[in-house]
């Protein structure tokens, strides 16, 4: 098996093929999500995938949202966000579930779940699908969308599609350079 850590790239709706992506791929993503690390067992994430019409009125939902919230709103920008829904064949809603007994600091949970993300777009890397994180200003909005449990909440979306071409460059800086060792 191939080391898909460095393989790992943002790829943008723009880039997605129409091609649709199978449930097993999706559920395979998920399961590797699931192995994500995680404080006390709470295993705060959830995700909540939109496909076809339930899909397409998120793209909708998003864009009068965005309309209604952006303190300088343009016509452009909307436009983009419809696009970037209408361009994916899948949209996962990245969303936390705080522990309520709140036995451990949130920020716990939001990292938990942003381990958990990775590994599902580490998942999607070795599975040959592009995928974008994203998490727009408006995402605390999304409960009026779809139904959220109390305590529940987003903290982006994450675009799945396939892609043609190669995958785009990325040289990370050096490790070494972000390390200070103490003995």
């Amino acid at each position: 098996m191939k080391n898909p850590i460095p393989l790992r790239r943002s790829i943008f709706p723009i880039q997605f093929s129409q091609k649709a992506v199978a449930k097993t791929d999706i559920c395979s993503m998920l399961e590797a999500a699931n192995w994500a690390p995680t404080h006390r067992k709470t295993e705060p994430w959830r995700f909540k995938v939109l496909q076809g019409s339930q899909k397409d009125s998120l793209g909708s939902f998003m864009a009068e949202t965005y309309a209604q919230t952006a303190s300088k709103f343009s016509a452009i920008k909307q436009q983009k966000i419809r696009d970037k829904i209408a361009q994916s064949p899948v949209v996962i809603l990245l969303c936390m579930q705080r522990d309520p007994a709140e036995c451990i600091p949130e920020w716990e949970e939001v990292a938990a779940t942003a381990m958990a993300v990775q590994n599902l777009w580490l998942q999607a890397t070795l599975l040959g699908l592009g995928g974008y994180w994203s998490s727009p200003s408006y995402c605390d909005q999304m409960h009026d969308f779809i139904p959220f449990n109390e305590g529940e909440r987003c903290l982006g979306l994450f675009y799945l599609g396939h892609f043609e071409g190669s995958l785009p460059q990325r040289t990370p800086g050096s490790w070494e350079d972000k390390v200070v060792w103490y003995n």
